[in-house]
């Protein structure tokens, strides 16, 4: 069984030969072969769930192991059927009309980096992905969840070589120093980084020289409106921020409540065992939940249940509590509980108006957020239409628990994924969720198909400058591009 251990002077060159070695098999096989190691990894992957979920929860002693069941499921079952029935060999596409074929290719090696938050998870994901789309795939784990990560990993690719994947597909490195990360991520014969897990990690990707696929970080606002069913909209927002203890980056981090309905939103809450802090005791959290020096969110409370937490600031709360809530005016470094913290931890704002109330969301998807996620629940289509135009987040969610519903396939139709990138202004390439489609080189083969009016003295006719639009256009109004 292949497996790479640290050692003094660990081979990376030999790492990445072995995997390009394993590229090159994996190009020669059919759709049919492609198709077999990805039904085989799909059920070892989904077999196993309940274990692995188990031993991830006992490795990092972070979240719920029963939700990290769901995340398992979603990152086989759910991404499997999603991606079972695409092209991703040979041709995938063609236009006859154009004469434009589209022919997929692997990228070839991933070096990928795996979280703490959702470990067995996301290298169930990467791996189905990678062999989907015929790419060898080298895992390094985070240091916290190495042996859950290591066996998701060898279950995998036992799978995989069962159904005859080429040997080397699947690799995984148990310890890493920094330095090797970042050789391993600017090594020339690697061809794409996944790389899931801190900001400062993600942006060591993009630095690498390498293509890379990273994802950001989610200060989610979730807004309630007037026209909400307010029992269900709190009710959704538990079930999201308790899920595996507010461990997926898509979960809700500050709720917005008009002022005409905030006493009904707080009822509601406290039926569900949320417990409102007081101004002392927030000031007391703060420090035990937020970095300000290095503004981040202390590792200490992630994943950690709402009395846990509680206890840690000295907070005498029922130890039933599900959330903390922190009612908070503004937003920022100078208010640490209205940034992200990958915890049952809620910021709580109130706004007399609907502008105020998205210009309040704005500013918190600007502290941490962009180009993720954010949340409305409204039975006003011109409300939601509104608040989607002026939120920059690539996955509004609309009457949806946040967390499972940005992962997809759920809650909506979004494209089942443990990777959810944040655009441009979140400093990643895209907003989609990432699959299979990200991780292949489309080739088109275009053929000859001569425009009819490129012909005799025509092109010679555009270098008249008498020449304008109108006299024209009805020679072009019947043909598609520019022909």
């Amino acid at each position: 069984m292949k497996e790479v251990y640290r050692t003094p002077g660990l081979d990376i060159d030999k790492i990445v030969a072995d995997a390009v070695n394993a590229a090159e098999a994996f190009r020669r096989y059919t759709q049919e072969q492609t198709d077999r190691i990805v039904e085989s990894v799909f059920k070892a992957g989904f077999n196993n769930r309940v274990r692995l979920a188990k031993l991830t929860f006992d490795d990092t002693k972070l979240g719920k192991w029963e939700d990290k069941v769901i995340k398992n499921v979603i990152a086989t079952h759910y991404v499997y059927h999603d991606i079972k029935d695409m092209k991703t060999v040979g041709v995938i596409a063609e236009d006859k009309e154009q004469g434009v074929v589209e022919v997929a290719e692997p990228v070839g090696p991933i070096f990928a980096v795996t979280p703490i938050t959702n470990p067995s998870s996301t290298v169930l994901f990467k791996i189905l992905i990678a062999m989907k789309s015929r790419n060898p795939i080298i895992i390094r784990p985070h240091g916290s969840a190495r042996k859950c990560s290591v066996e998701a990993c060898r279950i995998l690719y036992e799978a995989a070589l069962d159904a005859g994947a080429p040997e080397n597909c699947v690799q995984w490195i148990k310890t890493t120093t920094r330095d090797e990360v970042l050789e391993l991520m600017s090594h020339h014969r690697v061809n794409l980084i996944l790389a899931t897990g801190s900001v400062e990690l993600v942006r060591a990707a993009q630095k690498s020289g390498n293509p890379a696929i990273g994802i950001g970080p989610g200060n989610v606002p979730v807004y309630i409106g007037r026209s909400a069913d307010i029992p269900f909209a709190v009710e959704q927002i538990v079930l999201s921020k308790t899920f595996d203890n507010g461990t997926v980056c898509a979960s809700e981090q500050a709720v917005v409540v008009n002022s005409d309905n905030v006493d009904d939103v707080i009822g509601e809450f406290k039926k569900r065992k949320a417990y409102f802090l007081s101004k002392e005791e927030i000031e007391r959290l703060g420090p035990v939940a937020f970095n300000n020096e290095t503004k981040v969110m202390k590792v200490e409370v992630i994943g950690q249940s709402a009395a846990t937490i509680a206890e840690m600031a000295g907070i005498r709360v029922p130890p039933d509590t599900s959330i903390l809530i922190a009612p908070l005016e503004e937003v920022g470094i100078q208010s640490p509980l209205s940034l992200e913290i990958l915890a049952p931890i809620l910021a709580f704002y109130v706004a007399d108006t609907f502008d105020q109330a998205i210009e309040l969301c704005r500013r918190i998807n600007r502290y941490g957020g962009l180009g993720h996620t954010a949340s409305i629940f409204s039975n006003d289509e011109e409300k939601i239409e509104y608040f989607s135009s002026a939120i920059n987040a690539g996955r509004i969610l609309v009457n949806t628990p946040a967390s499972q519903g940005a992962l997809g396939g759920t809650y909506n139709r979004l494209r089942p994924s443990l990777m959810l990138a944040c655009g441009t202004r979140g400093k990643n390439i895209t907003t989609d969720n990432i699959s299979v489609r990200h991780l292949l080189n489309i080739h088109r083969v275009a053929r000859r198909n001569v425009c009819p009016y490129i012909k005799g003295d025509f092109v010679q006719n555009f270098l008249d400058e008498k020449l304008d639009w109108e006299s024209i256009k009805d020679k072009f109004s019947n043909n598609k591009g520019p022909c």
